[in-house]
């Protein structure tokens, strides 16, 4: 995957385009990313004893992985990743398309 955990990324898409924010987990079997304070979706709970009040718990919900994209921290803009490859030690790179910076 071209996106990781800890990664600043854009919304495309849905009811929260146009904001940012960075990847709390990643769900590469499902191609999908959880970011933290978008697409916050509740989950009510009924009270555990008598004379409880009930809860409503805030959670973000995973987004489809085409409808964010990553934001290069060089240049600040929303990019697509190129990965390379380093002939010397064969580790392989992500790379800003736009500057062609390292990220």
């Amino acid at each position: 995957m071209k996106i990781k955990k800890g990664d600043n990324v854009k919304i495309l898409a849905g009811k929260d385009k146009g904001k940012s924010g960075k990847v709390a987990q990643v769900f590469p079997k499902f191609n999908r990313v959880s970011v933290a304070g978008i697409n916050i979706s509740y989950k009510h709970l009924r009270s555990q004893r008598r004379g409880q009040a009930g809860q409503r718990i805030e959670f973000p919900s995973p987004l489809a992985l085409d409808n964010v994209a990553l934001v290069c921290p060089h240049c600040g803009q929303a990019t697509r990743v190129a990965i390379t490859s380093e002939s010397k030690d064969s580790k392989k790179t992500r790379k800003c398309k736009k500057c062609q910076a390292a990220i």
